[in-house]
């Protein structure tokens, strides 16, 4: 059956680009995805709004349309990026207004405001009136005026927030305040590291098993073979006494940008992320058709022993699996998308998708590897260290697919748009089973 890419397990938009998952909670009962949002075109042109999606179980999600637009002098170019926080019978929305001023500016080191913004709501899509919590004027001096996506928790009986930032000196950092009211904060500390780029994007504090990590999306990296392959870059760092140690990227293949997280009711920490990158040389062929861009399957991050995330997929889209079957080495199937993959490896492996991609393992090398351009649409390779391949789970939609390595040590997540929807996999190294997928229900009350 010929592919008409519209997704079938990811959250994406009917019509228009969606990129940032912002607010993201557990609320009321449900959970909630908010997203940075253009309804008005598919390249991201025109204006900078949140959509909203909300679902009891991970699984049925309904839309409730366009919940904020930027319609205030303090946030007319732009809602963009922030954050969720709920506290009693109330959700409050964080965010940034973005304003660009007429004239001879850069928007760098004049002309932009970036003002922190909070709403509150009852129900998750009406909206309080907007009030302006901080400005530049509330940033550290050697700011520039890329200050953006606010994150907040609240820990030890006060209300933290972080503040992803760019100095006048070109160097990325996040600010930390503090609050006793979630409306008055105070600048208390800065994160920074040498050699990090220009900018920090979509900060997000946490502690998983009382470990604590910082998660950035830093740009302006040096790129290598392995590490830092994309234009931009998202990774987190273990915090150890405030000190930053090991940054580690969040996905290592073409499309994952701005994740964030939240704490599920039963303690669980879930990210999504952007499953797609600004200022990409490649394309995505559902700009045509009036779309562009998904989030990621929710993942769910635990800690190993030595401090290291694991990523998997929610476990509540195992009941999406049906018609199990083996699968090894040798195998030659035919199968519909979506699909999913779950296997253990002895040695090198070879997992193809008929001429349209393929993930090989050999030796301590790892990659994912587009076969034909109009599948890849620009994408060609991305690698992975991995000294030992021991399992890999391969989820993939209609135009997407995740790599989860070795319990999810590991991922590579890339769009994909093959012509048809049937494809011919073909394994080599690997015993496991292979499962049709059902679908996630969405309903759109737009």
């Amino acid at each position: 059956m010929k592919n008409d890419f519209r997704q079938k397990l990811h959250l994406e938009p009917k019509s228009g680009w969606i990129n940032d998952p912002n607010g993201l909670c557990y609320f009321k009962g449900e959970y909630h995805v908010y997203y940075q949002y253009s309804p008005d075109s598919p390249s991201g042109s025109g204006r900078k709004c949140w959509g909203h999606w909300k679902s009891p179980d991970l699984i049925s999600w309904r839309s409730t349309g366009t919940v904020l637009f930027p319609d205030t002098p303090d946030d007319k170019d732009g809602v963009y990026s922030g954050c969720g926080f709920v506290k009693d019978d109330t959700l409050y929305l964080f965010y940034t207004g973005n304003v660009k001023e007429d004239g001879d500016h850069d928007y760098i080191t004049s002309g932009r405001g970036a003002n922190v913004i909070l709403v509150t709501t009852k129900n998750g899509h009406d909206m309080s009136p907007k009030k302006i919590l901080l400005r530049n004027s509330d940033y550290p001096a050697e700011c520039s005026c890329h200050v953006r996506d606010p994150k907040v928790w609240e820990e030890d009986g006060r209300y933290h927030m972080v503040l992803g930032a760019r100095t006048l000196q070109d160097i990325g950092c996040v600010l930390h305040y503090v609050s006793d009211d979630l409306e008055n904060w105070t600048f208390l500390e800065k994160y920074t590291a040498d050699d990090m780029g220009y900018m920090w994007e979509c900060p997000d504090e946490f502690t998983i098993d009382g470990q604590r990590f910082l998660s950035i999306s830093p740009q302006g990296l040096v790129h290598g073979k392995f590490d830092n392959q994309n234009v931009y870059s998202s990774g987190h760092y273990r915090m150890e006494n405030g000190n930053l140690t090991d940054f580690t990227e969040w996905d290592k293949g073409f499309d994952f940008y701005a994740p964030q997280s939240f704490e599920a009711p039963d303690g669980r920490r879930i990210l999504l992320g952007w499953e797609g990158i600004g200022d990409i040389p490649y394309t995505n062929p559902t700009v045509e058709l009036g779309w562009q861009h998904c989030l990621t399957l929710p993942r769910e991050l635990t800690v190993t022993d030595d401090g290291k995330i694991l990523q998997n997929p929610v476990r509540e889209l195992d009941s999406l699996r049906k018609n199990a079957a083996p699968i090894n080495s040798g195998d030659t199937v035919k199968i519909s998308l979506p699909f999913d993959l779950a296997a253990k490896a002895a040695g090198d492996i070879k997992v193809r998708f008929d001429n349209v991609l393929q993930f090989v393992s050999c030796g301590s090398e790892s990659k994912l590897e587009f076969l034909n351009d109009s599948a890849g649409c620009g994408r060609d390779v991305r690698y992975a260290y991995i000294p030992e391949l021991r399992d890999i789970r391969i989820i993939a939609d209609k135009a997407s697919v995740e790599v989860y390595i070795n319990g999810g040590e590991t991922v590579m997540s890339a769009r994909m748009y093959p012509e048809d929807t049937e494809i011919t996999l073909s394994a080599e190294g690997i015993s496991g089973t292979l499962y049709e997928l059902n679908g996630i229900e969405v309903i759109t009350d737009e």
